[in-house]
């Protein structure tokens, strides 16, 4: 029995190129074949979900142009008051529930910018 499995892995590695060989001559390889099989099922899979998403994008449209409109110039006043955000710590929530923007310290050297571009 121990000799006939290597004989037999022999003659299946034998028969792969000849398989392949025929798939090519028909227009695609096995493997693209089964590529396209694999991704076929994956679309199928994911169709309902992108669907949940479409429509849930749909329905937030409206809210996130009128917060765009409202909120828009508010943001673009804190940014002509911050000059690189990479001079701030990130963002502390206080326990009142303020919002900081701490600025780092000028003497340490992640604080200077040019620390933090990037050279080619």
């Amino acid at each position: 029995m121990k000799q006939l499995v290597p004989l037999i892995a022999v003659l299946s590695f034998s028969a792969v190129p000849v398989l392949a060989n025929e798939a090519e001559d028909e227009g695609f390889s096995l493997m693209e074949e089964g590529a396209k099989l694999f991704m076929k099922g994956i679309m199928q899979e994911m169709e309902p979900a992108m669907d949940d998403l479409r429509s849930f994008a749909d329905t937030m449209e409206p809210a996130m142009r009128e917060f765009v409109r409202e909120m828009g110039p508010a943001l673009a006043e804190v940014l002509k008051k911050i000059d690189d955000l990479t001079l701030y710590h990130p963002p502390e929530m206080l326990p009142n529930g303020d919002i900081i923007m701490r600025r780092k310290q000028p003497d340490t050297p992640e604080a200077t910018p040019e620390n933090n571009e990037i050279e080619l």
